[in-house]
């Protein structure tokens, strides 16, 4: 029995806070990797799609050091005790987290050592070792090397004179041992080289040279030529190595006067955090590891030997260097709902009804054309909007400005500490300040993760008030990968609850009292808390259906348990993070998990209760996450209109509870088994039957 498998006396707990009830949160967020990185390894997914998952897994892997283990190393060193229900202190679930992490990472190579490059290969995509260069690739590559890459090199010889140097948060970097003195005496074992980020680590071969897609790796040119960065020395190795690091920035709120300029103090400090992890070729000898494991004050289970390049997420360059459509998915044209294809004013339409989109299968643009409205629409005299993740250079951005060069009163509440975007919303923010935007920086230790746009517009009967409330990022790309709901409406209490949801943001006030719209920190989880204690009251009558990117808050699950015990059928649609456990007798055995990993990340957060005749619906941006409940400010919207209603029941969550394509089912030990046991079987996948229904360019040619 593993240290997460339920024990037997699990079946029949004596409290709900038994930790045997519980899944580590961050084995379940390296369990998701473990399916995303089967769709790498699936032959049925078109092969260039393969690549992208495979290199997916490594920035995700990423980011799971730079926030997660990097937590976990901070609560070993300070003596922290147990933090989650699972009831695992910061040794066990370091060790535990180590050993998945090196099994992902060991499958990760063999995928793409033995079946990948193989594939790629036969498609005419080579990634060309040293020993297949020929004379004339040699001869260009050696002229690429001397043009473009040594300027930018700087080798470091260690001595008391040239330290280590600074090495950046996955920075490309080359251990090289040497032998012999240099034209000043002096001797050396070990220099260092890093590799500008400026440097493409993936290079194409001129096609008249090669094959129209053939590739080098950066350090393949720097090994081949290293020697004259070191003249009169000889090389005895030349090894890759990477250095992981604690990417958390840290500003207290309470203690700074401008949260804006504590981080941009702060932000050129991130690149050389505590370094948390370790990854080395495997070719690199033990003396070589040791040292720089001791320079990086690391142990053994902070180092990752891998059998090839140390960073795969620059592979995903290839992608777009390949003229392959037959390589990657189909394209498709988002749908369009006939109502926003009239000519007519948008707030007139909404006057007559909501609008509800389903991204990506529908188009984006609705919500971009209603804040372009807004802007140029001289009846409107302002605009207020929530921007969590997006591009400075977003034309939601230049609409807002648009807006507010047109004399309108906007209103911007801009996250600054939206992690790894830091930088983007800093520029963000000045250049909305700049044309007299009103800046906010939400509210003080809580982010401002809810999605909202808000218009006031000026009409016959008075002021009136028309919103847009979504599920995932104002952000136009993700808006085409990520599955996310958007409502659009004129609802006078939805519309009213914004209102003075973006006045307590930007203000002191105490906290609204809402009409319709659940809002965290304060209503949110109590209401979901008490829709499932009203299901629990209705016994086998009972029904609960959601859908979330991670389900990790103990009293939440608690209450699902509860549920369950009282026969309510419940259904779950978790994509990553999950510490519930399904099907434990007496505990949870009416409760079934399963999560989607398909073409698009799923990303919309629905929850569902049957409610008796009345069926209660909310789309939300919170997911059932301490933090999203206690620590943000999220908003749930309740799905009013029956037809509406009836649609994101469907798409969202009854679809997905028949797909057999892309599902996978959670069982108890916190393990997942993939629905389709046999890849020629037919199978329904909930993706492909909403593209299908939505293409445009199936429909119209």
């Amino acid at each position: 029995m593993t240290e997460n498998e339920p024990s037997e006396s699990s079946e029949n707990p004596a409290s709900l806070d038994n930790a045997d009830l519980y899944f580590n949160r961050d084995l379940s967020i390296l369990a998701f990797n473990q399916r995303v990185l089967a769709l790498a390894d699936d032959p049925r997914v078109p092969l260039l799609e393969r690549l992208r998952f495979l290199t997916i897994v490594s920035s995700n892997l990423d980011e799971f050091f730079e926030v997660r283990m990097a937590g976990l190393l901070q609560r070993r060193k300070f003596g922290a005790g147990p933090l989650g229900p699972d009831m695992l202190g910061p040794d066990r679930e370091i060790a535990a987290v180590a050993q998945m992490a090196h099994e992902i990472i060991q499958e990760q190579y063999l995928c793409l050592n033995q079946r990948l490059l193989p594939a790629l290969a036969k498609e005419g995509i080579r990634l060309l070792r040293r020993k297949e260069w020929r004379a004339a690739q040699k001869r260009w590559i050696s002229n690429y090397f001397q043009t473009e890459v040594m300027p930018l090199l700087t080798p470091l010889s260690l001595d008391p004179a040239h330290p280590f140097p600074k090495v950046q948060n996955k920075g490309l970097n080359f251990a090289i041992v040497l032998e012999g003195q240099d034209a000043y005496g002096r001797r050396s074992p070990i220099a260092i080289v890093q590799a500008p980020r400026i440097l493409p680590r993936i290079i194409q071969i001129p096609p008249h040279l090669a094959g129209p897609s053939d590739f080098v790796f950066l350090s393949s040119v720097i090994h081949e030529h290293v020697t004259a960065l070191f003249p009169g020395l000889k090389i005895l190795g030349f090894y890759q190595f990477r250095v992981t690091r604690n990417s958390e920035l840290f500003v207290d709120e309470e203690e700074v006067d401008n949260l804006l300029d504590a981080l941009v103090d702060e932000l050129p400090m991130r690149p050389f955090g505590e370094a948390v992890r370790l990854e080395v070729a495997n070719n690199c000898p033990r003396e070589v590891v040791d040292y720089l494991l001791k320079h990086f004050e690391l142990a053994d289970d902070n180092l990752y030997s891998l059998a090839g390049p140390v960073n795969l997420s620059r592979l995903a360059a290839i992608i777009d260097m390949v003229p392959r459509q037959d390589l990657l998915f189909p394209p498709f044209v988002p749908g369009l709902p006939s109502v926003c294809s009239r000519p007519e004013n948008i707030f007139v339409r909404l006057r007559e009804a909501p609008i509800l989109l389903h991204h990506p299968y529908q188009s984006f643009n609705p919500v971009l054309d209603f804040l372009r409205q807004a802007a140029s629409d001289p009846q409107v005299i302002g605009i207020k909007q929530t921007l969590y993740r997006t591009t400075p250079d977003s034309p939601l951005i230049d609409a807002l400005i648009e807006a507010a060069l047109a004399g309108k009163q906007v209103t911007a509440v801009v996250e600054l500490k939206a992690r790894f975007d830091e930088a983007n919303n800093i520029r963000m923010a000045e250049r909305l300040e700049e044309v007299g935007v009103q800046v906010v920086y939400g509210v003080v230790n809580h982010k401002v993760h809810a999605k909202m746009i808000l218009v006031l517009r000026r009409e016959e009967e008075g002021i009136r008030l028309y919103g847009h409330l979504g599920t995932g990022n104002y952000h136009p790309r993700n808006a085409r990968i990520y599955t996310d709901l958007s409502l659009l409406t004129a609802d006078s209490d939805i519309t009213a609850d914004m209102n003075d949801l973006f006045m307590h943001i930007t203000g002191m006030g105490k906290v609204p009292q809402l009409r319709r719209l659940l809002q965290s920190p304060f209503t949110l989880f109590n209401s979901v808390m008490q829709a499932i204690e009203a299901e629990t009251r209705r016994g086998s009558e009972g029904r609960i259906l959601a859908r979330v990117n991670a389900l990790v808050e103990p009293e939440l699950i608690r209450a699902l348990y509860r549920a369950s015990q009282a026969g309510v059928a419940i259904d779950l649609v978790v994509r990553g993070a999950c510490a519930l456990r399904p099907g434990i007798p007496g505990v949870s055995e009416h409760i079934r998990v399963r999560s989607i990993v398909g073409r698009f990340l799923e990303h919309s957060r629905v929850y569902y209760f049957g409610n008796g005749r009345h069926p209660k619906l909310w789309i939300s941006s919170a997911d059932w996450m301490g933090r999203n409940l206690f620590r943000r400010l999220e908003v749930a919207v309740p799905i009013l209109d029956p037809d509406l209603r009836a649609r994101v029941l469907e798409e969202t969550l009854q679809l997905y509870l028949q797909d057999d394509c892309n599902a996978w089912l959670m069982k108890a030990d916190g393990s997942y088994e993939h629905l389709r046991r046999n890849p020629e079987d037919d199978c329904q996948s909930a993706q492909e039957i909403l593209l299908r229904h939505y293409d445009r360019s199936s429909h119209h040619g």
